[in-house]
């Protein structure tokens, strides 16, 4: 048979390809099981997760996301098997060469092959990053032809080499060749057998190699070569919105094993009602393969003597460790000292439940539970001894203690129905593609809980075995996801779908049991998920009878289907709208809760509307929260033809099929760099909630487990965006799900209120961690809320005084210039009603200006939904194409000390009659009134009056252009970070200043960008402190700011924020209205309603002043309001 499979693999005449047989998925592939360790110890077990356990904060500070990455991957692969002695890492640099495909791949795999002229890799790593071959981006479409289970004959083959040495001290052990992954179909030879063959791109493949391999300690090198084939039909089922990359993309190893091992185990608790004490159970497998059962058993009664007799030479033990208790106080801690519970031998062969091995069960007396919020972990170690007491093997893993369980409409933990705040994560590294590094792992997770997070969905298959144990550290609840997406099978209604086929049914299943019986024992993972998109037919159904059979301690998850069939426990559809949701929850026949498995899709500028969700969330009985699409941007290092790098898309490869940018959907950079959306992720997933409704203030305590003992509640209040009075506010402890009123009135902030003469008063309360965690630094913010305190008394504007300044003014033929002798000058083109110069102390402040904008450089949400986007509407409207011509400029009135100067803007389309009378050719009239002041202060009046019949507008605004020196920018409204009108919560009313390049925020793929919300006032001013100072006035509302050496059209031209091409000057926009962002997905017009712009009239005045040091626009926004 070994020479018959290693005929298949060079493709025999019969023209049978194995690697596209969804029949033939696996061969000499042993059965799945836990992560193996290989102890030779129980001391041995301990002290290996005292090391591995020791991860915080620190670590995440070593990661890499450059070229450096390639050899810390390598480097992670022999820190993953450290100190353990019969475990060796196979990673590092092999032999390879690229074939066209299997066919014409050579016969490699004998030890005699030269392969000195071949290329080396670094294993593990995905051959497109390495320069083989090349990376595709597909969000659904396949990128070959559909039909099943046939693939390209173009396909790249990767021929790898590698040689090998075996410990003496390996000696009369079982040796085994395991595979993390491999990325798609692949065979492996050892010395020139043919050892197996395997499918699924992300579980491992194990394989027996004791025959094939040189005696241990000799001096003769194994030869490992292994074929990778990047199609198969494998490549069906992995169908996933990522990158299409190929290889042994994690680690390798060697195990080695006694002659009767460990095989596999599964841990399982049942807790008391009280959770006082917890029933333990451990099944154990155990590989007897290599006894001669036969001398063992009697007829008629094989199985039972069988084990009867196995038992009485051999005895399997488990015991578990208090984990948490070595890191208290000793730092050399007696590690079998905390042994907690002991666990005995119950019985063994259970033929009701096929069940072919041994169960131990014992009791723990109140243990530590559990949780996100508190993830106490135990270690468990099962040994296999001898009959003299000797240790055979030995093996360990961590566990918790926790009850996942069901009620009406909620999903429960230990009790409680804890709400997800979750997110959907691939794995990523933009120079690794699909390799793992510790510290970068790390990292995901710290962000991850600093920013509020509690679950993780494994988007869209089983991840490294590190991700698990380091969520069960960090505390992670987790939906674990099969290696199944079909999604591109939707495009084709001739092709019949793998789940109805019932030859697709074994692959399928191997993929689920390969998820499970790898990762049961994790105290993180709460729910098992079938798979992604991949519609829903029987074999599903074959599947979560499997998995609800073999697990009933967790529950099931999958959306396919429509997200309510009966393959699933949880309601758990992807981008439903906030009412949908809503209307689920409130229909009484439905008794499962609603968790969206994907929602707030994050493209570019986007995740708006999310407080809206939660405030769903918040206040609905049956709706439990969801996982946002996605962390990551999942771009690649590239490099350009000038050395430089830059993160690159679909398409940047030549890529084809692509799905372009549409692979940037993350909360983070591919660096873990956060989106300014973060921040507003962050508010809404927030568990300390604070609140002032009819002057009371309530501080809500969201958690389910853990009080408000470990933090502190700091307070401080501004007026007008100077500091009145801050401090630290002393609250009783607030117990989970509990809540504190206090009257506002009895708060330390009321006499800094009530002394201020501030027009406006915001309290601002903060909660910091007392002390260190794994996760963060003592004082790192938990929650924040901004109150916005009662306004004292009504304010008006107040009239401007300029009796003191004279004005020298010059009406032209072509141009209107006003001026004060001393310190500023302002020229207007009559012929285009625009400034072409504006002076302060003889400094070019302004350039250009000012004129009406409507337009924004389109978001990626704003392109959603093809010819009904907004922006196919636009462009039909032809708003992204117009120009403003002056139908009048008239100088109304002169004094000495004001000028009044009215002008009329008709904003026609570009390629339109500009002198055409047909009311239709214009679309938006706009009314300009300039009161010119002898102080310098100019207050502009805008009425607007669009078409009615244009659709929702991009903005409702002015724009001018200031001199690139003034890049100094101070302003008092939302901040400090990036915000939309519907993306603020998170952004505190505050007095910010960044210079202009710090505003921009380079989103991959550029778009519009680096707006700041609800501004009162803002002034650029150059390095000396001279500039401009604009406001609101009057009773316009604050306004929407952004300033940007980017115009709006270099942002709408380039593909690639390090295309940008820097302007001469900067834009400024200041926007009565700004159309909200949007954000519940990116295919279709998503902006809620009140965050549209109707095209209805608008009427707003803005003051704009010369501003020079030490004046400051604090002062001068003070002074232009009046107490009544």
């Amino acid at each position: 048979m070994g020479s018959l499979v290693g005929q298949l693999a060079l493709t025999p005449k019969n023209g049978h390809k194995i690697w596209e047989d969804p029949s033939f998925i696996k061969w000499r592939k042993r059965d799945a099981h836990v992560p193996m360790h290989c102890h030779e110890s129980i001391e041995g077990s301990l002290k290996y997760w005292y090391e591995r356990n020791k991860v915080s904060i620190l670590v995440s500070k070593e990661a890499v996301w450059d070229d450096d990455a390639v050899v810390k991957a390598i480097d992670c692969a022999a820190y993953w098997v450290k100190n353990l002695p019969f475990v060796k890492s196979l990673s590092g640099d092999w032999k390879f060469f690229l074939a066209p495909n299997p066919t014409d791949a050579p016969e490699f795999y004998d030890s005699s092959f030269q392969d000195s002229t071949w290329n080396t890799i670094p294993v593990p790593s995905s051959w497109q990053m390495h320069g083989f071959d090349k990376p595709i981006y597909t969000n659904v479409v396949y990128p070959f032809p559909l039909t099943p289970p046939k693939v390209p004959e173009d396909n790249p083959t990767g021929c790898y080499r590698t040689y090998f040495f075996l410990p003496k001290e390996w000696e009369g052990r079982r040796i085994f060749l395991h595979f993390e992954a491999v990325d798609s179909a692949f065979f492996t030879w050892v010395n020139g057998h043919p050892t197996g063959y395997s499918q699924d791109s992300r579980l491992p493949a194990e394989f027996e190699i004791t025959d094939f391999c040189y005696p241990c300690g000799s001096d003769k090198k194994n030869c490992l070569a292994v074929q990778v084939m990047r199609w198969s039909d494998g490549s069906y089922l992995e169908d996933q919105d990522h990158w299409w990359l190929s290889g042994i993309h994690r680690d390798v190893l060697l195990l080695a094993k006694p002659k009767v091992f460990i095989a596999d185990y599964f841990f399982k608790s049942s807790l008391a009602e009280d959770f006082s004490c917890a029933d333990i159970q451990v099944e154990v497998k155990i590989d007897k393969s290599e006894i001669n059962t036969e001398s063992l058993a009697e007829s008629g009664n094989f199985f039972k003597i069988s084990e009867d007799k196995f038992i009485e030479n051999f005895t399997i033990e488990a015991e578990i460790f208090d984990s948490e208790s070595w890191y208290i106080g000793n730092e050399h801690p007696k590690l079998q000292s905390t042994n907690v519970a002991h666990l005995e031998l119950t019985n063994s062969v259970d033929y009701y439940l096929g069940f072919m091995g041994y169960q131990l069960k014992g009791k723990l007396q109140m243990p530590k539970l559990w949780t996100a919020e508190h993830p106490n972990l135990y270690t468990l170690v099962v040994t296999l001894k001898d009959a003299s007491g000797n240790i055979v093997d030995c093996e360990s893993c961590q566990v918790g203690i926790r009850q996942i369980s069901k009620a009406p409409k909620q999903l429960l933990v230990n009790g409680q129905p804890v709400k997800i705040r979750g997110v959907n994560r691939h794995e990523h590294h933009p120079r690794l593609g699909k390799t793992n590094l510790e510290s970068c792992m790390v990292q995901d997770l710290i962000v991850m809980k600093q920013n509020n997070m509690n679950a993780v969905r494994n988007s869209h298959y089983p991840q490294h075995p590190r991700w698990y144990e380091l969520c069960d550290l960090f505390g992670m609840y987790m939906i674990d996801e099969a290696n199944i997406e079909t999604h591109g099978f939707h495009l084709s209604s001739n092709v019949r779908h793998p789940t109805i086929e019932p030859i697709w049914a074994a692959s399928m299943l191997d993929r689920v049991i390969g998820m499970v019986d790898r990762d049961k024992n994790h105290a993180c993972i709460i729910s098992w998920s079938l798979g992604n998109e991949s519609s829903y037919g029987p074999n599903h159904a074959a599947l979560a009878g499997w998995v609800r059979g073999k697990d009933s301690t967790r529950v099931l998850h999958y959306e396919g289907g429509g997200a309510r069939t009966s393959s699933t426990d949880i309601v758990c559809p992807m981008y439903m709208r906030v009412w949908d949701m809503v209307k689920i929850a409130q229909d009484q026949d439905e008794l499962r809760p609603l968790i969206l498995c994907e929602y707030s899709h994050s493209m570019g500028n986007s995740t708006g509307n999310i407080q809206e969700y939660w405030e769903a969330i918040d206040s609905t009985f049956g709706l439990q929260g969801g996982f946002i699409w996605e962390w990551v941007d999942q771009a690649l290092l590239k490099e350009s033809s000038d050395g430089a790098k830059h993160w690159a898309y679909g398409g940047d490869f030549g890529d084809i099929p692509n799905d372009l940018n549409f692979c940037l959907n993350g909360l983070v950079w591919p660096d873990r760099s956060p989106h300014p959306a973060l921040h507003e992720v962050k508010f809404v997933y927030q568990p300390i909630k604070i609140s002032l409704t009819e002057g009371i203030v309530k501080v809500t305590n969201t958690h389910f487990f853990s009080t408000t003992q470990d933090v502190a509640f700091h307070w401080v209040v501004h007026g007008d965006g100077s500091e009145l009075g801050s401090g630290i506010l002393s609250l009783p402890i607030i117990g989970p799900q509990k809540s504190y009123d206090m009257n506002w009135e009895a708060g330390p902030w009321y006499n800094p209120w009530c002394t201020s003469d501030a027009t406006e008063s915001f309290l601002t309360i903060t909660v910091k961690l007392l002390s260190s965690t794994r996760w963060a630094e003592a004082g790192h913010i938990v929650s924040s809320a901004q109150i916005e305190l009662p306004v004292k008394r009504n304010i008006v504007p107040h009239i401007i005084d300029s009796n003191q300044h004279a004005l020298f003014t010059e009406v032209l033929d072509d141009s209107i210039e006003v001026r004060n002798s001393k310190h500023w000058g302002i020229k207007f083109n009559k012929q285009t009603g625009l400034i072409e110069s504006w002076k302060v102390d003889g400094v070019l402040v302004m350039n250009k200006g000012i004129q009406p904008c409507f337009w924004r450089a389109p978001t990626d949400n704003d392109k959603g939904g093809d010819a009904e986007s907004y922006l196919s509407k636009w462009k039909l409207a032809k708003l992204n194409n117009l120009t403003f011509v002056i139908e009048s400029c008239t100088v109304v009135d002169v004094s000495n000390n004001l000028v009044k100067i009215a002008m009329t803007y008709l904003g026609i389309p570009s390629d339109a009659d500009k002198n055409s009378s047909q009311p239709e050719a214009c679309l938006f009239k706009v009314d300009l009134f300039y009161s010119i002041y002898g102080s310098g202060d100019v207050v502009l009046e805008c009425n607007v009056k669009p078409n009615s019949d244009l659709p929702p507008l991009p903005r409702v605004g002015i724009e001018f252009h200031l001199d690139k020196s003034l890049d100094q920018i101070k302003w008092y409204g939302r901040g400090p970070f990036e915000c939309y009108p519907d993306r603020k919560a998170a952004a505190h009313v505050g007095l910010y200043e960044q210079d202009v390049c710090g505003l921009h925020v380079p989103y991959i793929f550029p778009v519009e960008c680096a707006g700041r919300t609800d501004v009162r006032w803002v002034t650029f001013q150059n390095k000396n402190g001279c500039g401009i100072y604009a406001s609101t006035y009057g009773g316009s509302p604050p306004m929407q700011l952004n300033a940007s050496y980017y115009g709006t059209a270099e942002l709408e031209r380039a593909t690639h924020n390090e295309k940008l091409v820097k302007g001469e000057d900067i834009e400024v926009h200041l926007d009565h209205k700004h159309m909200g962002i949007g954000g519940d997905d990116s295919w279709s017009p998503c902006v809620h309603e009140k965050y549209l712009v109707p095209a209805v009239p608008y009427s707003f005045t803005v003051r704009l002043s010369p501003l020079i040091a030490p004046t400051t626009g604090q002062s001068i926004y003070r002074s232009q309001l009046q107490k009544k």
